[in-house]
């Protein structure tokens, strides 16, 4: 299979597939822009996509390269384009790329920023996948845990959410190793759609806090494509972990049913 490069490889995703290609024996190699000790089966490397520091030693010799690295905004782009150009210098057979569901249907910044590296992806003359998924468990934690210190809890109205467990897009990520250039792969989706008040609602019950939820209105194209499930796949709910399961976890023994 040849040794395979992640970018991101510290970050939420990337960490799980560097784990799950290191337990199976797999020539992994972990882009980080700090350097970070051996000895887990891994070959760390430093290097920074946004700046190019580093990226043409860390693609020497790899044939698959998995790009989980984001820098939630528009120097995504950036990043993309100079992976792009060492990859092709390298040689590199295999350019595979994470991107999110339904970025084509909510016109929000972060998912235009994702389209154009898509774009460059597609465009880049490599052998290319792009896998998109739902929203992890963790951004909803992480988003949910900054609202708890709110006087109030903003939810945004009748926004339509499909969360996923981060470790399960990992094994379709890793996967994409042995299979070579697709194309776009099947989405990978959590195993049920929640509105992001019932959602916010199984975290408060989980942490065993109260809070006034506060229903925020988005307005314009972006709102409405949240409530009509824009950033959700129905069709592909191929997770098994659900939210709660998520919440359970986090919070041990809470009450974590749904109410």
């Amino acid at each position: 299979m040849g040794t395979v490069l992640v970018t991101g490889a510290t970050g939420t995703l990337g960490r799980e597939v560097v784990r799950l290609l290191a337990a199976r024996g797999a020539a992994v190699r972990g882009l980080s822009r700090r350097a970070r000790p051996g000895g887990d089966g891994v070959e760390w490397v430093v290097g920074d996509l946004v700046t190019g520091e580093g990226i043409a030693e860390a693609l020497a010799g790899v044939e698959t390269v998995l790009d989980c690295a984001t820098t939630q905004g528009k120097k995504d782009v950036t990043g993309v384009e100079r992976l792009v150009e060492q990859a092709r210098r390298a040689g590199v057979r295999h350019l595979a790329y994470v991107s999110i569901v339904g970025i084509d249907r909510v016109p929000l910044a972060y998912y235009r920023a994702k389209l154009a590296c898509e774009r460059v992806v597609r465009e880049s003359g490599l052998g290319w996948t792009v896998l998109r998924a739902t929203q992890f468990h963790d951004l909803l934690l992480r988003f949910f845990d900054a609202s708890a210190k709110l006087p109030v809890f903003p939810v945004v109205r009748g926004a339509r959410i499909q969360p996923v467990d981060v470790r399960e897009v990992a094994e379709h990520v890793a996967g994409l190793v042995g299979e070579g250039p697709s194309g776009y792969a099947p989405e990978v989706g959590g195993p049920q759609v929640r509105t992001h008040r019932d959602l916010a609602e199984a975290y408060l019950r989980a942490a065993g806090r109260r809070r006034v939820l506060l229903p925020v209105p988005l307005p314009g194209p972006a709102g409405r494509a949240l409530r009509a499930g824009g950033l959700t796949a129905p069709e592909r709910a191929v997770g098994r972990g659900t939210f709660e399961e998520a919440l359970e976890r986090r919070f041990g023994t809470a009450d974590v049913n749904q109410g």
